[in-house]
């Protein structure tokens, strides 16, 4: 079999699983007990972005590994990035920028490019009840400057972000000026339990940043309850506060930047429940 046919099948069999985690995932949200929908409509409504006075920019390429985030970058020198793709270009333009950026990923041996600006170490991100993983606040008292309180945390960890971010002291998310975290199983916000967990995270998150921007990964299924739409992966930015300023000025879905997770298929566009209430 020729290698075009072989990559064929390869495609052809990911849109199969895709198709099929989409019906199970649907299967799944009905069978549970479900929150009430005024509270899953309060944290959402907390979650919706913030418009600020600065404009958002696109680092990385089109599609997957690419993210959008304030035109706020100077002075950031230091990067954190756990979680390691076969795409960098989030990676290599911080580093062009001249950010020292330090990846973390157990499962790979290295970064699929390097630059001189990379410190990679093949490990997992956890929580102080995971032997073996590396914590947050370990990994960067060992590699940054105590006196840095300008530096980016960009996060896809898929699923661990929550033990990772309940396992960080707020003191230590502080010094980051920007976040970017890819949430993942958000349909479980329809969950009355989950619900409750999630709720106490955003609230911890919330008190220091600005949600600025979301994005639906479009390889994902979308639950739905009612009104309530709710992606089960996606891209969230925040500000911290004390370098956001908020606008008035109108916000649009999609972003022009915006770019699909996938190509395959069509993007996802921000719910409308997920956008302020002025824009419908």
């Amino acid at each position: 079999m020729r290698e075009d046919d072989i990559e064929s099948l390869r495609a052809e069999v990911r849109q199969q699983m895709d198709d099929l985690n989409r019906s199970l995932a649907a299967i799944e949200y009905r069978a549970v007990p479900l929150a009430e929908g005024d509270e899953i409509g309060a944290l959402i409504a907390a979650l919706r972005p913030e418009a600020g006075a600065r404009p958002l920019i696109r680092l990385g390429g089109t599609g997957d590994g690419g993210y959008l985030v304030p035109d706020d970058l100077d002075g950031v020198v230091t990067c954190f990035s756990p979680g390691v793709s076969d795409r960098a270009e989030f990676d290599l333009a911080l580093a062009d920028r001249g950010a020292r950026v330090f990846l973390a990923d157990a499962s790979v041996d290295g970064p699929p490019v390097s630059h001189p600006r990379f410190r990679f170490e093949k490990r997992f991100l956890g929580d102080a009840l995971q032997p073996g993983r590396i914590r947050l606040a370990d990994w960067v008292a060992a590699n940054a400057d105590p006196a840095d309180s300008e530096m980016l945390l960009q996060m896809d960890i898929e699923g661990d972000e929550y033990r990772v971010l309940l396992d960080t002291p707020p003191s230590l998310l502080r010094r980051f000026r920007i976040l970017v975290i890819e949430f993942h199983d958000l349909g479980s916000l329809l969950h009355g339990a989950t619900l409750r967990f999630h709720r106490h995270l955003f609230a911890r998150l919330l008190r220091d940043f600005a949600v600025v921007h979301i994005h639906p990964n479009n390889a994902t299924p979308v639950a739905r309850f009612g009104g309530i739409e709710i992606p089960e992966v996606m891209e969230f930015t925040f500000h911290r506060r004390d370098r956001h300023l908020p606008s008035g000025r109108r916000l649009e879905f999609p972003h022009p930047l915006d770019s699909a997770n996938l190509d395959s298929r069509p993007d996802l566009v921000l719910p409308a429940c997920w956008r302020p209430a002025e824009i419908s």
